[in-house]
């Protein structure tokens, strides 16, 4: 309640209080005091109906714009689209306009006095705690409570989640299905159920789950984790979780499917839907929106700006959608996406909507299995065996596609130009996750794992130096996890611990340094610290954590 409203208030009360104790009865005068406190409420509702949740180009229009194209307000592009305004959106919108100095010094200004601009500070405080200690207390410190509908960006859930921490200050899908594995190990079974219940509510409130629950990211989403959550959820309740999950099981496999009607040999690809060759469906990564990404404007339009000098027969609108569809890839960005020219991957060459990827691929024929086992367990065998089919289907394309027997790996392939990439890369390793790679690829598989990828500090990412965070020589803890497992899935324990054991004791010692977990690794030269991309290593960290927690507990 306002000063204002409290002063009103006040008078009312008192004004009441002295007629009623001349000549009503006490009864009337509670009654009287029941409408002002529900006209108090009401108010409230209606100032909650005006707030806006809404892009934030749509949202604050030029001062957007504006802000987003000056390098001097903020270093960190994702900062002002977090920020939460501190009066009504069109107010502040009609402020901006009357502003005449909008130098940078006034436009910092400006924002500082109208909105909340975001901390990645937080009160915990580090400790010598022992490492699995530390993560246990940090689950709080990564938890967020149900959201309240506000004016801003922040898509509200309805039950409390766990960040990844630093600058991610909102769910993110992926990392999610990494995080819970350690929030099972640590018995947080509620925490699990309640994020699969937010992702459920997206699911139906949006038709899919975005990249975060933010407005910005509503173009896109991220690889399709939601079915391994709910495996785990099922595996430590029971089996009737597949049965409670279904619908929205069914509907996230709706929205990656979507344009499979409108495919034909004359029209190959629509939206995330790919027509092979032979017939085959296939998918590829998208983003509905062929714009700069407002938490990356600045970055997004340098890249563009780049793209079309070096190779200026290119489209702005195709750039700006490869590199959105990288984004909801997860690996943004990697050499995976790029095209080598004179001997280097450049950013500018970015091409993600040509290639059918491996790891999503595995992904969904995981879905297609979970949907088949679900309306089994429903008593629906006809709906069963279609998704069975679907599943046949798709691996036996993967396996066409993306297995290269020359090289002894799987690889991503280019559908436009009908050739694997030259890209050795860990998503290679989701088929043996998934278990249907045949044994004698898991064979040559396992030996490139060893001759490419197996580095000091546990497996490099991709053998490529490119400057991007999904390349060396980084490692990542949510492959550690997928590769770690495939191998284990065809008998090749040995190699995996030894990745198991050389990715905890990187995490130890980084952990011993700085009491800190992070978002990944240098794992050639455990004497230097990650690096790459478009922002600095981030700490909490949510998948970090949760694949720690998982593989040291065993």
């Amino acid at each position: 309640m306002t000063k204002a409203k409290a002063f009103i208030y006040n008078v009312v009360i008192n004004t009441i209080t002295m007629k009623m104790q001349r000549s009503f009865s006490h009864i009337l005068f509670n009654y009287l005091i029941l409408i002002i406190l529900s006209g108090c409420t009401s108010s409230k509702i209606i100032e909650e109906q005006n707030n806006k949740i809404l892009p934030p180009e749509e949202l604050y229009g030029p001062l957007f714009y504006d802000v987003q194209s000056d390098k001097n307000i903020f270093e960190d592009s994702k900062t002002f689209v977090d920020a939460v305004p501190l009066y009504d959106v069109d107010v502040i919108k009609n402020k901006y306009a009357d502003l005449k100095d909008k130098s940078s010094t006034s436009l910092r200004e400006f924002v500082a006095n109208n909105f909340e601009l975001p901390s990645v500070s937080s009160m915990y405080v580090t400790d010598s705690s022992s490492i699995n200690t530390h993560i246990a207390k940090l689950w709080s410190v990564l938890k967020r409570p149900a959201d309240k509908k506000i004016s801003g960006t922040l898509i509200p859930l309805p039950k409390p989640y766990i960040v990844p921490g630093g600058r991610f200050r909102e769910v993110y899908y992926w990392d999610s299905y990494f995080t819970m594995l350690g929030l099972a190990e640590d018995n947080e079974l509620e925490t699990i159920e309640n994020m699969i219940d937010n992702f459920s509510y997206l699911i139906n409130e949006k038709g899919f789950i975005p990249n975060g629950n933010r407005t910005y990211y509503l173009g896109r989403s991220q690889p399709p984790f939601y079915s391994l959550m709910v495996e785990i959820l099922a595996d430590n309740k029971s089996d009737s979780v597949y049965l409670e999950y279904l619908k929205p099981l069914e509907k996230e496999y709706n929205f990656w499917m979507k344009g499979n009607e409108e495919i034909n040999s004359s029209k190959e690809d629509y939206l995330r839907v790919v027509m092979m060759p032979d017939g085959s469906i296939l998918n590829r990564y998208w983003d509905n929106k062929n714009t700069p990404r407002p938490e990356s404007y600045r970055e997004d339009v340098a890249t563009a700006d780049k793209a079309l000098s070096d190779f200026p027969k290119l489209k702005q609108d195709d750039i700006y959608r490869n590199l959105r569809a990288g984004a909801e890839s997860g690996w943004d960005f990697s050499s995976r996406w790029l095209d080598k020219v004179d001997g280097d991957y450049e950013l500018s060459t970015i091409h993600t909507t040509d290639i059918i990827p491996v790891d999503l691929n595995s992904l969904l024929y995981n879905l297609e299995m979970t949907l088949s086992k679900a309306y089994l367990l429903e008593g629906d065998p006809v709906k069963s065996e279609i998704f069975s089919d679907k599943a046949q289907s798709r691996k036996e394309a993967i396996l066409k596609y993306c297995w290269n027997a020359e090289k002894g790996f799987f690889m991503d392939y280019n559908f436009k130009n009908n050739s694997q990439t030259e890209v050795f890369s860990l998503a290679g390793v989701y088929p043996l996750f998934f278990n249907f790679a045949e044994e004698n690829q898991a064979e040559l598989v396992q030996e490139k794992i060893q001759e490419i990828f197996l580095k000091p500090g546990g497996l490099v990412t991709t053998p490529n130096h490119t400057g991007q965070q999904w390349d060396a020589p980084n490692g990542w803890a949510p492959l550690q996890w997928m590769a770690i497992k495939g191998l284990r899935n065809y008998g090749y324990t040995v190699l995996a611990n030894e990745i198991k054991d050389r990715w905890i004791e990187i995490n130890k010692g980084v952990y011993q340094k700085t009491f800190k977990m992070l978002e990944k690794y240098n794992v050639e030269d455990l004497s230097k610290e990650s690096g790459g991309g478009e922002y600095p290593t981030q700490d909490g960290f949510g998948w970090t954590n949760g694949v720690f927690q998982k593989l040291s507990k065993e």
